[in-house]
């Protein structure tokens, strides 16, 4: 009888397509596109950096030995008497004596990359202030003679952290107030619709100008102000998506399981309408950092003595001879727009839903 040769299993496939979930498609489309890949990159650099500015912009060393003793200035301030001066006042470690006094007989200071604080007035500077970049200064003083550099570290901070503060109240009001008009339609709709045209004919300037005029200047104050404007933008679009997935079947399967309102709100439609809402953020971030900026210039903004980016634009404007304060400031305000542009531009090509996968 012939002999029966035993069957070899199968191969398995060599690959097996792996289904990629919604957002990591979206990561993909994003890293795809370079310029705004590598622009996130650089603006979350810039931003750490200027997050720790105080470790790399400060008037004060970050350790001294001295005299067989080891102190931190940062942390504590100590008195001229601690390294042999007369007075009993806070070291000026700017001073020649006193840094004659660390270098010596063995003692050493560990200063940061910039020897300057945002408020730090160069007392010694060689030649009358605004000065032009020196060694010292690299990218020269302002006219109170404050270091130019700490001031656009510590101004794009405030700028940063004031952007980012705002967005998150604009986003929180709009989404909110978005989704109500969007899910409830109706007379809800229409009732907020109204009020949203009256509050946005408001002469938002002269408020600002008026509250400026009758409290002290804060950045509370200015926060508060300007996202009581700042929602309406970000409401449109989600009610807009509000009222196109209502009408989805996903939504009135909810309904028809008895899902409560409020359930079908937060964990159904939202997640589904959150495209417009990310990419408005590199937008609105960038549209507050302009309106700092701006009140800013025009004196409305943060408290004086406050590092700030319009202020320097304004001392630009009123010392035209002194370039390097207005060419520095705007690089700065530049780079940071562009940055967030590229990358709103990625992110909204990110979430396009037309864009096919290559």
């Amino acid at each position: 009888m012939p002999r029966v040769l035993p069957m070899k299993p199968s191969a398995a496939p060599s690959s097996v397509p792996v289904s990629l979930s919604p957002s990591r498609r979206a990561w993909l489309r994003f890293k795809r596109n370079r310029q705004g890949y590598w622009s996130l990159w650089l603006f979350c650099a810039l931003v750490l950096v200027s997050l720790f500015a105080e470790l790399v912009s400060n008037d004060k060393p970050l350790i001294v030995r001295y005299e067989g003793q080891t102190y931190f200035p940062m942390l504590r301030d100590y008195s001229e008497k601690t390294f042999g001066g007369d007075f009993d006042t806070p070291t000026d470690y700017l001073d020649p004596f006193i840094q004659q006094r660390l270098s010596a007989d063995g003692n050493w200071a560990l200063y940061t990359l910039n020897r300057y604080g945002p408020n730090t007035l160069n007392y010694f500077a060689k030649s009358p202030n605004p000065s032009a970049p020196t060694a010292d200064n690299w990218l020269g003083t302002d006219d109170r003679g404050r270091d130019l550099l700490a001031q656009l570290l510590y101004g794009f901070r405030v700028s940063v952290l004031f952007g980012l503060a705002l967005t998150a109240t604009g986003v929180a009001l709009g989404v909110v107030t978005g989704a109500i008009q969007g899910f409830f339609g109706g007379k809800t709709d229409l009732a907020f619709q109204r009020f949203i045209e009256i509050w946005g004919s408001m002469p938002e300037l002269y408020l600002l100008i008026i509250f400026s005029a009758v409290f002290a200047p804060s950045i509370a104050l200015l926060l508060i102000l300007l996202s009581l404007f700042g929602w309406m933008g970000l409401s449109d679009y989600v009610r807009a998506e509000f009222l196109r997935n209502r009408q989805l079947d996903y939504v009135k399967a909810a309904r028809a399981l008895g899902v409560g309102n409020w359930h079908i709100i937060w964990r159904h439609i939202l997640p589904n309408s959150l495209t417009p809402v990310v990419t408005f953020l590199p937008f609105r971030m960038s549209a507050a950092i302009l309106a700092l900026t701006s009140l800013d210039f025009l004196g409305l903004g943060v408290p004086p003595g406050t590092p700030s980016l319009g202020e320097l634009l304004s001392q630009g404007k009123n010392s035209i001879d002194a370039w390097w304060i207005s060419l520095s400031t705007f690089a700065v305000l530049v780079v940071t727009l562009l940055l967030l542009t590229f990358m709103g531009d990625a992110l909204r090509d990110a979430l396009d839903p037309r864009k096919a996968d290559k």
